[in-house]
């Protein structure tokens, strides 16, 4: 099918979900005033529209040049509206099947006396089409309000006791960020106070854990002096996430094998800004850590991903090729996915692991007691700590945000990790 036919199909798909979730509409305002109902209809009609105007337009606007806060908005806006309109016509269409159902059990049944079923004086209908329009715009009103916690940067300490942990790096304090997505940012103070908080922790060692940009190196030009005040003792150092190449970017001269010396050339410029940031970029490398007579080793890859839509550059065996007879090792590596796939069954030295990438999906519920996000149906391990015999793996939420400029639940995250 061709990318054209996909546009339409999906426009009408749009088009019919707007009508279908309209019918709830005209019912809950059927006995209001006109006035009501033509600011109600007009609205209504006035924001679909403009939605599909857009959707229809994206294959022939250059997306990829408007700011990026404009374009995180709109799509997030438009992505919020579609998803509680299938959540809203979720309950029309059970209120359409119980009435289809109720129908035929009349048509071919002995005729009888039937009430209408009602709940706290409204028919069936009448409360499944209200239910509907509330879970619809509960949700919407809920991404909105997730807007304003993309900069609520949260710390989350721990303590991890290792048997095999040299006594001289007992109290080791390590920071982990990952995912800071500079292109997403807008909000210069915030990011400055986070940045604050991160050096407040007054960390031994700070690790990063990849994607620093969306796309392109450039988005990074305004940052430099922001997370260039990002210090430890013993060091940043950093690694790369699959944002980090520029895989997801039109770029002009892209070639029918996929070579595009513009894409190259943005991930070397990238490669030169972790180095004046002053962080250490870890490509398939290792480094030794010393403290007092005490040593321990740290890797870094090149993102692995055991799912197939993402890259698989990094290269483990080279890493921790020098650093072999180092007892106690911990990994950098982006993708959580690489620790199932690769680590824990290729290198039971490396007793922790740090990755990101998943942001907990940037949405769900974390409560005592009760840890949910849609983003547990695609990765096993997808936020905070996870232990399999003595090895660790610990997968931090993101610092920024992308797609949707906000959090609802899963806040941005700075993580302590205290080795004990």
């Amino acid at each position: 099918m061709r990318p054209g036919s996909n546009s339409f199909l999906l426009i009408f798909i749009l088009l019919l979900l707007d009508i279908y979730v309209f019918q709830a509409v005209k019912a809950m305002v059927y006995m209001s005033s006109p006035r009501v109902r033509n600011i109600t209809y007009s609205t209504y009609w006035l924001i679909s529209i403009s939605c599909l105007l857009i959707v229809a337009l994206l294959p022939y606007i250059k997306w990829h040049h408007w700011p990026a806060a404009v374009r995180s908005y709109v799509l997030a806006i438009i992505i919020g509206l579609v998803v509680a309109k299938l959540l809203a016509a979720v309950f029309l269409l059970l209120d359409d099947v119980r009435r289809g159902i109720t129908w035929l059990i009349r048509r071919f049944s002995a005729p009888k006396d039937v009430t209408t079923e009602a709940v706290n004086g409204l028919s069936r209908s009448q409360f499944l089409n209200r239910l509907g329009l509330i879970a619809g715009g509960s949700l919407f009103a809920t991404l909105v309000y997730g807007f304003s916690n993309k900069y609520n940067y949260h710390v989350r300490k721990l303590k991890l006791s290792f048997a095999h942990l040299p006594a001289s790096f007992k109290g080791l304090r390590i920071v982990q960020i990952s995912d800071i997505h500079s292109g997403s940012f807008a909000n210069r103070e915030a990011v400055l106070k986070g940045v604050k908080m991160i050096n407040d922790q007054k960390a031994d060692l700070i690790l990063f854990t990849g994607d620093l940009v969306n796309d392109r190196a450039m988005e990074m030009e305004q940052w430099m002096d922001v997370f260039s005040q990002v210090k430890a003792p013993m060091g940043v150092f950093s690694t790369l996430g699959n944002h980090d190449y520029g895989d997801y970017y039109p770029w002009p001269d892209k070639q029918p094998n996929g070579y595009s010396a513009m894409q190259h050339q943005n991930l070397e410029h990238l490669k030169r800004i972790h180095g004046e940031l002053g962080w250490n970029l870890m490509m398939n490398e290792s480094a030794i850590l010393s403290r007092g007579n005490d040593k321990i080793a740290l890797l870094g890859v090149e993102n692995w991903s055991a799912m197939s839509r993402f890259p698989k550059y990094g290269d483990l065996k080279r890493a921790h090729e020098g650093v072999a007879e180092i007892p106690f090792k911990i990994l950098l590596s982006h993708d959580p996915t690489h620790w199932d796939a690769q680590v824990r069954p290729e290198y039971p030295d490396i007793a922790l692991m740090l990755a990101g990438h998943t942001h907990g999906m940037q949405f769900g519920i974390e409560i005592p007691g009760l840890k949910w996000s849609p983003a547990q149906y695609i990765y096993k391990e997808w936020a905070g700590l996870y232990k399999k015999g003595e090895q660790f793996l610990y997968v931090n939420r993101g610092f920024g945000f992308l797609g949707y400029p906000g959090r609802v639940g899963v806040l941005p995250e700075i993580t302590v990790i205290d080795l004990v």
